[in-house]
């Protein structure tokens, strides 16, 4: 027999080994100060975007600006978000993620100290723009860091410190905006995340070391591509961030925004197949754990409505202030910190991120189970078990799905080649950026659909011919005739006070139907979580692999 003709393949399991031994156990001198750089951009990102959404009215008051111009402002944000997402990669494999992320934070703090004090409002569109260009560096090349700058044994807690960054940053926004205008001023929201930003830099510029120069080979890269990649998306969320307040197809605006941003999404796709560009590599994210856990990612940013529109939205139709809802919201990020850590824990001991995530995702579900209870009666004390129970969901199902992530870009080989791994982390941008807005979007249109229906179905119930109801306004009109002009103004004030209590009703229904259509997309996606395969990696393998080759050279 010839030995040679016997082909030996090492398995699955053998190759994950091979890649964790050879990534470099220490790469910097300071790998807590560059965890924290780079967890705390991610939250600088998130804060300032909830800041913007909460502050919107009053800062549209303070300067003047009417009500279809300042529905601009936070979308010309996002829309820098979306549109240096893709950018990044180019950006990121042309200059190095160190140097943009420390170009771009400098940026961000001089624009948002100054955005307070403009009061033109094509002026203020342009430097929200910007914050958004600058910030969005920030989230593409967080993955970026993590998976090549520090130690792999660190991962579990650095995922533990982002979770906490990211998802505290939303649920404590609303308290912390109250608190400045209560007691400040309401240019905390701009101020706020510009005071952080340096903390950033300074933790990125210690802890992080600087990478070598690309050598340059071949011919350069396409710009072009890039440029209608990143408008098309741009557009495409512009279009869908403004559908809602323009009326969707009857609006040209949303015509020309929908059809522009798709022509040049083809133009993008069809350069790309024409010419391959050295710096994406999209036949790499064709793997079934990496497109499932991008469905995952949209999945988990719809769950986030509870906290950020459902709540919020149960408590101001009876006029509850930021200040108020705050506390109702701020329970959610109480178990942040010792859940997060628990979990970085688990995952040192071998636990399954995947189990991790299905409990997250559990526990939503039966949040908003119990969330689907609400009456209009309710005040901000009724959400705070609930909104406990949300925050467990959410700190699991995040750290849980990150981990996840990771560990199929490690075993998927997103390290071995740069363009893998920056194209990973825009991809997950990408989504994460659409995931969130079309979320949004989606749940205020549902909502609103299904406070029509609920005003119809009870407006059927309230008739002028109906007894009940003339004895209501009867009985109304009697109680307010002594503090009205006369019998006819007292029967207006009761018919508009019956009006007032039949829209409240409707919108705790669809407010209530919102919280079913959370328990039940949580239970959507845990089908996608048995779905995922498991990696034959785990944190207590990558460990345990970084330690290898430092006793093994101590041997020789």
């Amino acid at each position: 027999m010839a030995a040679s003709s016997i082909t030996i393949r090492p398995s699955a399991i053998e190759i994950a080994h091979a890649v964790a031994a050879a990534i470099p156990s220490e790469v910097s001198t300071r790998p807590l100060l560059g965890i924290l750089g780079v967890v705390t951009g991610a939250g600088v990102v998130t804060l300032t975007s909830r800041m913007i959404s909460l502050g919107l009215a009053d800062f549209r008051g303070l300067h003047g600006f009417g009500y279809d111009e300042s529905a601009w402002i936070g979308t010309a944000f996002d829309i820098g978000l979306m549109f240096i997402g893709p950018f990044t990669v180019y950006l990121g494999g042309l200059m190095g993620p160190r140097r943009i992320l420390l170009t771009a934070a400098a940026l961000f703090t001089v624009l948002f100290i100054s955005l307070p004090f403009v009061h033109s409002y094509s002026l203020a569109i342009a430097i929200v723009l910007l914050g958004g260009l600058t910030s969005g560096t920030f989230y593409p090349l967080t993955l970026t860091f993590a998976l090549r700058n520090i130690p792999l044994r660190y991962l579990p807690f650095t995922l533990a410190l982002y979770a906490t960054f990211v998802d505290g940053a939303v649920n404590i926004a609303p308290s912390l905006y109250g608190w400045y205008r209560d007691h400040l001023s309401s240019n905390w929201m701009f101020w706020n995340s510009a005071l952080i930003t340096p903390v950033m830099m300074i933790c990125i510029y210690y802890g992080i070391p600087k990478a070598s120069s690309a050598k340059k080979s071949g011919e350069a890269p396409s710009f072009a591509g890039f440029l209608y990649a990143s408008v098309g998306l741009a557009m495409l969320l512009a279009a869908c961030e403004q559908g809602e307040r323009l009326d969707w197809w009857r609006s040209g605006v949303f015509n020309a925004l929908f059809a522009g941003g798709a022509f040049l999404l083809l133009c993008a796709l069809v350069r790309r197949l024409r010419g391959p560009n050295r710096l994406v590599a999209l036949p790499y994210l064709l793997k079934w754990n990496t497109m499932l856990l991008g469905s995952l990612l949209f999945w988990f940013r719809f769950t986030l409505c509870t906290t950020i529109i459902l709540v919020p939205q149960a408590l101001a139709i009876r006029g509850f202030e930021p200040d108020q809802i705050g506390p109702a919201i701020i329970w959610s990020a109480i178990p942040l910190i010792p859940l997060a850590f628990t979990a970085a824990l688990l995952l040192r001991r071998k636990f399954d991120p995947r189990l991790l995530l299905a409990i997250g995702l559990a526990c939503t579900a039966f949040a908003a189970w119990l969330n689907s209870q609400y009456s209009s009666t309710w005040a901000a004390e009724n959400f705070y078990r609930t909104e406990l129970l949300t925050g467990v969901g959410q700190a699991f199902a995040f750290i849980g799905l990150v981990g996840c992530i990771v560990l199929q870009a490690i075993f998927a080989g997103a390290l071995a080649k740069p363009e893998w791994v920056l194209t990973l982390s825009a991809f997950f941008h990408t989504i994460r950026i659409f995931g969130g807005t079309a979320g949004a979007i989606y749940m205020g249109h549902f909502v609103a659909q299904r406070e029509k229906l609920h005003s119809n179905l009870l407006g059927l119930h309230v008739s002028s011919g109906n007894w009940i109801t003339g004895q209501n306004v009867h009985a109304m009109t009697a109680g307010l005739y002594a503090k009205s002009s006369g019998m006819a103004a007292a029967g207006a004030r009761a018919i508009d006070l019956i009006a007032a209590r039949l829209r409240l009703q409707a919108y705790s229904l669809s407010i209530l139907d919102g919280f079913l259509l959370i328990a039940w997309s949580c239970a959507c996606a845990l089908i996608f979580v048995a779905l995922l395969r498991q990696s034959p990696l785990d944190y207590g393998d990558l460990s345990m692999q970084q330690r290898i080759p430092a006793s093994a050279k101590e041997s020789k």
